[in-house]
């Protein structure tokens, strides 16, 4: 078996322990990076045992300064070589931007985007002189329009599709590739994190973490560039192209706003 090591942010719930499940079934080593202490050791243990898999545990809060240094000193320390990165921590946060607080802004953009970044920075290069690496980014349904009443997490997760769309084009030909996943509203707990359990977005029904991480692993695997889980997820973001701008926004506000 050819055991490789992905690394996987955000590891300790959600989507990225859903991953992680997918990743330690097919006989890939892990390295499980979340600031849940206790959930990732917990994690790690149990897909050690069932999957005999090598697992590592490195807790990082990457909404702070010096993070990702500390995490890629972690890394040398031990000895591991990444071969798949997955940036999947990340959270949102729900409310008019003249009442949200800057430092949780300021904090999720530094998850969202710039952690997200400087690992991919990183951790590419080693991956281009084996000519081989895979890289899979998560932004979301929200980064193909404007978002009201959640304006820099939508912000922030165009940011993480064109970043991730550009250097997808870039590492063509150098056994590095990049994928995109681009979930809708999903039953994580993102809802709570984001305090938006009054939006009406979720209106709409949310999809379950199991099928988003499901068809997400397969299409990345398969060397997918968008990963858009759900039909009328890809609808949507087919359709946004379409319309005018200003209808766009408006009609995410109306969406978006609490019962």
């Amino acid at each position: 078996m050819n055991m490789k090591t992905a690394l996987i942010t955000g590891a300790s719930g959600g989507i990225g322990l859903k991953l992680a499940h997918h990743f330690a079934k097919d006989g890939h080593n892990l390295v499980l990076v979340a600031r849940s202490k206790d959930k990732l050791e917990k994690l790690a243990g149990n897909l050690k045992d069932r999957f005999n898999i090598q697992t590592e545990v490195i807790i990082a809060d990457l909404g702070a300064t010096g993070a990702v240094d500390r995490l890629l000193e972690e890394l040398s320390n031990r000895n591991i070589s990444v071969d798949i990165l997955v940036n999947n921590a990340g959270f949102g946060l729900y409310g008019e931007f003249f009442e949200t607080q800057w430092e949780e802004e300021k904090e999720m953009m530094m998850v969202n985007m710039m952690a997200l970044t400087e690992l991919t920075k990183r951790l590419v290069p080693s991956m281009m002189e084996r000519k081989s690496g895979k890289i899979l980014n998560v932004a979301s349904t929200a980064a193909f329009q404007p978002g009201p009443l959640m304006a820099v997490y939508y912000a922030t997760k165009a940011y993480v599709l064109s970043f991730s769309e550009a250097l997808e084009n870039e590492l063509k030909g150098t056994g590095v590739s990049v994928s995109i996943l681009c979930p809708g509203p999903t039953d994580t707990g993102f809802q709570q994190r984001a305090s938006m359990e009054e939006s009406k977005l979720l209106e709409g029904g949310v999809m379950s973490v199991d099928q988003v991480a499901d068809i997400a692993y397969k299409e990345f695997m398969a060397g997918k560039t968008l990963i858009i889980p759900g039909s009328q997820n890809k609808l949507l973001a087919f359709m946004i192209r379409f319309l005018p701008r200003k209808m766009v926004t408006r009609t995410v506000r109306k969406v978006q706003e609490r019962k």
